[in-house]
């Protein structure tokens, strides 16, 4: 049993594989424990690590310095939040979101359920150190025939851990076999240096996510709207060539809040809001406020956003209570986007009035 400088006891469980647990008391000498190569490594991990100045470049600089650690032909970084089931797949290169789905698809599975795969492989350990792929064969003859495809003749696949929780992977393919102790004791400090990186990104991300977004629906917020329409304003390259303008405002809210109560109301937009998901998911959906939605819609063709509209007014009208007052806007080339949101906007109030005239008595006015 060893000690590492972050309290880690490291058990050697056999060649394979192994795993770690914290320990309350860290060895202040962990270095001179460790052979040059390895504490050099590590420093430069480090270095590597703190000197980026955005997680991407970091986790791309630091699986750099791990293949060259490994010997390897290839290393990945594979991140993991089970909160929101996202995964990211880094190399030297930064991210490698194409890398992922081909990677992830070609064993029939998505990114997240990949991870959840790799973790069941691990069984209980924290490090698959293989020589061969015959182990992996027998846990996971899916992933096995995956990376013969690949021409991979030996791996390493080690659990990246954050107080227990599991963050992230490192993954690396064809390595020296000859330096695997040195990998070994190279890995156990790094993937804590990692997940420490790791961990205050995804809260980070987390915290920006729920500052953007709305919290009843899981549309985006006023915010978010905003500095969309700031960049949209003001940096032309953030312009596109093409832009369809939606204000969508749900009819007959007040009446079902004063009626049903507020929680009926709840229900009311969260419904009239996973039908705009659903027809506009691909583009930037908004909950401006109240009953409020806008939608921005990128490079949509003026037909692709009438039959769009068309789509919406279906499904409202097949689901219970739920229907909106809509007016569109499309612009080209050198457009105003305040003045497409303000036709937009007008457009939709001329068809909530017509609404309001055929149903006198949804309209709140009448009630007040």
């Amino acid at each position: 049993m060893l000690f590492d400088r972050f309290g880690c006891h490291v058990y050697a469980v056999s060649s394979l594989y192994y795993m770690t647990t914290r320990s309350e008391h860290a060895e202040t000498d962990f270095m001179t424990q460790r052979s040059g190569e390895v504490a050099s490594a590590i420093m430069q991990m480090s270095i590597k690590l703190n000197k980026m100045q955005d997680f991407d470049s970091a986790m791309a600089a630091g699986t750099g310095e791990l293949k060259k650690i490994c010997h390897a032909e290839y290393c990945a970084l594979y991140t993991l939040d089970k909160e929101t089931q996202q995964c990211k797949l880094y190399n030297e290169n930064g991210e490698q979101p194409h890398l992922l789905k081909e990677l992830t698809s070609k064993m029939g599975r998505t990114p997240y359920e990949t991870a959840l795969a790799w973790e069941k492989d691990l069984e209980g350990s924290d490090c698959l150190l293989l020589d061969d792929l015959s182990e992996i064969e027998k846990r996971d003859p899916v992933w096995h025939k995956s990376m013969k495809d690949y021409s991979v003749k030996n791996m390493i696949l080690t659990a990246i851990r954050y107080d227990h929780d599991l963050v992230g992977f490192i993954w690396v393919i064809n390595f020296d076999t000859e330096k695997k102790m040195a990998i070994k004791e190279t890995l156990e400090l790094t993937t804590f240096m990692m997940a420490a990186s790791i961990a205050h990104h995804l809260l980070v991300s987390r915290l920006e996510i729920m500052s953007r977004t709305d919290s009843l629906t899981q549309v985006l917020n006023r915010n978010a709207m905003n500095e969309r329409v700031d960049s949209l304003r003001t940096d032309r390259s953030a312009r596109p060539g093409r832009l369809g303008v939606i204000f969508a405002d749900l009819n007959g809210l007040k009446t079902v809040n004063d009626i049903s109560g507020h929680e009926a109301g709840d229900k009311l937009l969260r419904n009239a809001a996973a039908l705009l998901k659903i027809v506009f998911g691909d583009h930037e959906v908004y909950r401006s406020g109240g009953d409020e939605f806008v939608i921005f819609c990128p490079e949509i063709t003026k037909e692709a956003l009438d039959e769009s509209i068309s789509r919406l007014g279906v499904l409202a009208k097949n689901t219970p209570d739920v229907s909106f007052a809509v007016g569109t806007e499309w612009v080209c080339g050198d457009y105003d986007i305040l003045a497409a949101m303000h036709i937009a906007d007008r457009n939709m109030y001329l068809n909530k009035e017509e609404y309001y005239r055929q149903h006198p008595e949804k309209n709140r006015r009448n009630n007040i």
